[in-house]
């Protein structure tokens, strides 16, 4: 990435009975994140939502509802980070595929290493609405 820019990305917040689905990746297998990921050259950012969640987890989205665009570092890159937060549902059940190194429902499960963006501002403000 060139100096000054942010990583740019999309994520899911999959919310079934009260939990958060959270994803751990190979690459960092003990932190946990939003499903999602980048854009490809051209791409939408909920067209790229949709594609890293068929890949990765091998379902569909629903309809897709912008919760919130955060600011945070990037957990794993350590770079700055703007990341849209789309509630949605899945078509189907996800299973870890890809890069992808294991799927939680959060707080299902005892403690997690939660992604900044995740524990300081997503859980947050889905706890605000009620939705946790």
């Amino acid at each position: 990435m060139e100096p000054g820019t942010q990583l740019r990305v999309a994520a899911a917040a999959v919310v079934r009975d009260g939990r958060l689905l959270l994803v751990s990746k190979r690459a960092a297998p003990d932190v946990f994140y939003l499903p999602g990921g980048k854009p490809e050259p051209g791409e939408t950012l909920d067209g790229a939502l949709r594609r890293e969640l068929s890949e990765e987890l091998g379902v569909g989205a629903g309809a897709l509802e912008l919760l919130a665009d955060v600011h945070a570092p990037a957990a794993l890159e350590g770079v700055p980070m703007r990341m849209a937060v789309y509630l949605t549902d899945l078509d189907g059940e996800p299973v870890a595929a890809a890069e992808i190194a294991a799927l939680a429902w959060w707080p299902d499960g005892g403690a997690r290493r939660l992604a900044p963006a995740v524990g300081g501002q997503v859980i947050p403000l889905l706890t605000q609405r009620g939705l946790l």
